[in-house]
């Protein structure tokens, strides 16, 4: 008799995925469904997926991390995928837009994260099934200060959720099985077989998440756009990071403050420059400066430089990335200059990706 295997938060964590489903000698017709985190913080998040995308008879239900890739709600371990799935990340979240929310079975209903009490499957909120940040706040707002939904649920139907780690072992109350045991923190792996909600468990060795936190620190970084980030965020992305130890991350946040020092220092050399260049122009063309002026896309710049009302303070407020700043080098022929090329040289020094 076919079975259905219900696989709790596997967050990449594939050579245990494979060891359980050696352990509860999955077959083909057996059917494996994926409560949803199938990514982030392990250490094989690409190998989950894949796995997944490709066996025959398989579903994942959305969690909320599949949900954070989706939106774009990148953090941390949400950047870290990102960089490990390169050129087939575009292709994932494609893939993401597929995934259902809920799975009902004619022995459990199956989701991510919860379920509001006294309500209907056709009427649940995706947030509050998937456990999305949104989700959780309006689920809370409808039950006691400081309860669980689970604590409430009164159906005849048991529902099977993972996404709050319950322990080592599962949670059952109230005729809910919670089936995230941690596994990502080297806890357990665990699987629930139907019918008969037998128990499978397979033990993590390693907390793939605190080597994964420092493994990716360098490359995460190294594939942020920086050129494209506002100068304020990167400064308190900065802050934000001064806690790191890693030398080579040291490293290479001192030399992106170094990168923007230039940047800063570049504005003056911009400035100066720019009202040469509106000098030139109202000699060359005297009454016809304005409409000169206006074919380049640094024309506001143009006519507050010929009026001589130009200053740091406008060119920081309008060229307020690295991107934009270099653009308007290139554009007025200073990127031959001194500061242009130290802030290429640290550019390539970074191993930046544009």
């Amino acid at each position: 008799m076919p079975r259905t295997i219900i696989i709790g938060d596997i967050h990449g964590c594939y050579a245990e995925l494979m060891e359980l489903l050696q352990q509860v000698e999955l077959k083909d017709e057996d059917f494996l469904l994926s409560l949803g985190d199938i990514v982030d913080r392990g250490n094989k998040s690409l190998e989950v997926y894949r796995f997944f995308k490709n066996r025959p008879n398989s579903k994942v239900l959305m969690g909320n991390h599949e949900r954070k890739h989706l939106n774009g709600q990148l953090n941390y371990a949400q950047e870290i995928v990102k960089v490990q799935f390169g050129a087939e990340y575009p292709v994932f979240l494609d893939w993401l837009k597929t995934l259902e929310y809920a799975h009902e079975t004619a022995e459990a209903i199956i989701v991510h994260a919860a379920f509001e009490p006294n309500t209907r499957l056709s009427e649940q909120k995706d947030e509050v099934l998937c456990g999305s940040t949104s989700g959780e706040r309006c689920l809370a707002q409808k039950l006691p200060t400081e309860s669980h939904w689970q604590e409430h649920y009164r159906g005849e139907k048991p529902i099977i959720y993972g996404h709050h780690v319950v322990g080592d072992s599962p949670k059952i109350v109230n005729n809910t099985y919670g089936i995230d045991t941690g596994a990502c923190h080297g806890g357990y792996l665990t699987a629930l077989e139907l019918p008969g909600f037998v128990i499978h468990q397979v033990k993590v060795k390693t907390d793939h998440w605190v080597v994964e936190q420092n493994k990716w620190q360098l490359p995460v970084l190294q594939a942020k756009n920086w050129q494209e980030m506002d100068f304020g965020s990167i400064q308190k992305l900065l802050t934000k990071l001064e806690y790191l130890q890693n030398p080579e991350v040291k490293a290479f946040l001192t030399n992106v403050q170094k990168w923007l020092d230039l940047h800063e220092i570049m504005l003056q050399h911009l400035l100066d420059k720019l009202y040469v260049f509106s000098t030139v122009l109202t000699n060359t063309h005297q009454e016809n400066f304005n409409a000169v002026a206006s074919q380049y896309f640094f024309k506001t710049f143009l006519f507050k430089a010929k009026g001589n009302k130009l200053t740091i303070e406008d060119l920081q407020k309008s060229l307020d990335t690295p991107l934009k700043r270099q653009e308007l080098a290139k554009a007025i022929d200073l990127e031959e200059s001194d500061i242009a090329a130290k802030i290429d040289t640290l550019f390539d020094v970074l191993n930046l990706k544009l």
